[in-house]
């Protein structure tokens, strides 16, 4: 599995932005994952491959939907109403975790490169 994540760029408050990540596979559960600089890696959404799931971190929820089209092998993020702590590198990552490691980086096999979103006016 190759991923390659794009789709990021420079956006004002409140502007949207959707990511995609290219390369994702059906069985798998696909996540997101961010990273501002002198921060840890941050889980943000996740859709899992067995039934399709999602979830989000709490400061996401209501604002970014994650979705996938398996014919295209691709998941997307979809950012509305972004702020500027929204600002972070953003992965894509693919893998097998249980429910309770979902957030866990650690736990995912596959990533793509980072795409930079930039929340400023």
């Amino acid at each position: 599995v190759q991923l390659q994540a794009f789709g990021g760029g420079l956006v004002q408050p409140r502007g949207s932005l959707r990511l995609s990540c290219a390369g994702s596979e059906r069985t798998l559960t696909m996540a997101w994952f961010r990273q501002a600089p002198g921060k840890d890696r941050e889980f943000v959404a996740a859709i899992r491959g067995s039934e399709g799931s999602t979830h989000y971190t709490d400061s996401v929820k209501g604002r970014f939907t994650i979705s996938r089209d398996n014919a295209k092998n691709t998941v997307y993020l979809q950012m509305n109403s972004l702020k500027p702590e929204d600002t972070a590198v953003y992965y894509c990552a693919a893998g097998r975790p249980i429910l309770s490691a979902l957030t866990m980086p650690g736990i995912y096999y596959y990533w793509g490169q980072g795409t930079q979103v930039t929340v400023s006016s």
